[in-house]
């Protein structure tokens, strides 16, 4: 299993939101960059890095940190947030992302994402956020009825191979995540998962290891010094 650190990004600061809230802020460097070369430094083999800002308004002006991220570290990185269309994929590729993660476009332009998997293919993964198991969109701002499971069927089936799923209850509450929704999709589903929202212990890691996920994103454990990353790789290493 990977461990993503995530670096999510307003402002150009490195930040973390309580449930998406982005009245709920805690600011924790004032240098994405910095908190990048760390995360390489502690051994991260890959990083999780969020546009906040671009998945609320659309907007790309945290384009110069990230791509100060993508120069500086040489290990791969996957990013997210208001990305809806073909060319902010593109942009993000040419920058040295290695894995862009849409979620709106999922939802609202399922076959402009069939098109572009077929062209960028594994370069392209879905992030499924979910509340009360209804998928929400545009930066979390709006929950519909797409039931999260269903509409992970309907990707797979378009050739999506990894989906990244939170469940917004979860994240950032240091309480556990949803290891029932994780178990479900990995019998519905032949996807690579990468679990996130509320990963908090060892034990928690352990366990999704166990249930051979993909990946899990640590965020706010890892900021509030509830996690030690060194120790949460020696654990699913073992």
């Amino acid at each position: 299993m990977i461990l993503f650190p995530a670096i999510d990004i307003k402002d150009n600061k490195c930040v973390r939101l309580t449930q998406g809230k982005f009245d709920n802020v805690n600011v924790y460097s004032n240098d994405p960059v910095d908190m990048a070369k760390k995360w390489e430094s502690l051994g991260a083999e890959y990083l999780h890095i969020v546009d906040l800002d671009g998945a609320k308004n659309e907007g790309f002006q945290n384009r110069k940190s990230i791509e100060k991220i993508a120069n500086s570290i040489s290990i791969p990185m996957q990013t997210g947030g208001g990305i809806r269309s073909e060319e902010r994929i593109k942009n993000l590729i040419d920058m040295g992302v290695s894995r862009v993660i849409v979620g709106t476009m999922a939802i609202e332009n399922q076959d402009l994402l069939k098109e572009l998997t077929k062209i960028y293919k594994e370069k392209i993964a879905v992030s499924i956020d979910a509340l009360n198991g209804k998928v929400a969109i545009r930066g979390w701002q709006k929950v519909g009825e797409t039931d999260s499971v269903e509409i992970c069927k309907i990707l797979e089936e378009i050739g999506i191979k990894t989906i990244v799923y939170t469940d917004i209850s979860k994240d950032g509450m240091l309480n556990g995540p949803n290891f029932e929704i994780y178990e479900e999709l990995s019998r519905k589903t032949s996807l690579d998962i990468i679990a996130s929202g509320g990963v908090t212990t060892i034990c928690d890691l352990v366990k999704l290891n166990d249930m051979k996920m993909y990946g899990a994103i640590i965020g706010k454990a890892l900021y509030d010094n509830k996690l030690d990353f060194s120790e949460a790789l020696e654990s699913i290493h073992i």
